[in-house]
């Protein structure tokens, strides 16, 4: 069978490496690459129609658990495995409450990392082997309202997080602004906020600490 994969994950050399393990495990995959959520969400946009989405938690255009609920709540046939420079136990259960169907640890060895990729396109999930589950709150109403937004809300909601003002979103979406004025009143809408300071800290609020790696390389992705 022949398989189409997203490796989204914003270092080069790390895609490269996962590109390369991903080719060693199927038969000459179609491997397409994204290094922010703006990629991916352009690849899933020209119908990339993958098979499964290798995704790193900490790239330009995330806040820590946003692009997957992003991911789960608009394209759920599609499984999502996050790839990450952590193991801690917390996010992992973390990714496995938001549909998660894997989590591999970039320290994780090839020949495990292989069978994480065949099991999961199988239709089975994969977790490490020294996963504990362990009992968590089940998803925040924010985070259900999250997981409503159409993909150009979503972007739109990126780019206010970013700072962006109305003029600039358009301009970057080679939009009208009244366009984007009717996504931002969407997004309060479904998000349930009043104001663009208050949806910046909703998204805000998801995302997550990842102990011992706090790198000049990820300050840019928070």
């Amino acid at each position: 069978m022949d398989y189409t994969i997203i490796i989204a994950d914003d270092h080069p050399l790390f895609r490269t490496a996962l590109k390369s393990s991903v080719g060693h495990a199927l038969k000459e995959p179609a491997i397409h690459e994204a290094g922010s959520i703006a990629e991916l969400q352009m690849l899933l946009d020209n119908n990339a129609s993958p098979d499964l989405i290798l995704l790193d938690l900490h790239m330009p255009g995330a806040h820590g658990l946003s692009g997957l609920i992003f991911l789960r709540g608009q394209y759920p046939d599609v499984p999502v495995v996050i790839v990450s420079a952590s193991d801690d136990q917390q996010i992992i259960q973390k990714t496995k409450n938001h549909g998660a169907s894997g989590f591999i640890p970039k320290s994780t060895p090839l020949d495990d990392l292989k069978a994480a990729i065949i099991k999961v396109l199988d239709g089975e999930n994969w977790w490490p082997d020294n996963f504990q589950p362990v009992d968590s709150k089940q998803s925040s109403d924010m985070e259900a309202r999250l997981a409503t937004l159409t993909p150009q809300q979503f972007r739109v909601l990126g780019m206010i997080s970013e700072g962006l003002l109305n003029k600039q979103i358009a301009y970057d979406l080679n939009v009208s602004e009244a366009t984007i004025k009717a996504h931002v009143t969407a997004i309060f809408k479904k998000l349930g906020v009043r104001s663009r300071t208050q949806a910046v800290i909703a998204i805000k609020a998801l995302e997550i600490e990842m102990p011992g790696q706090v790198t000049e390389d990820h300050k840019t992705a928070d």
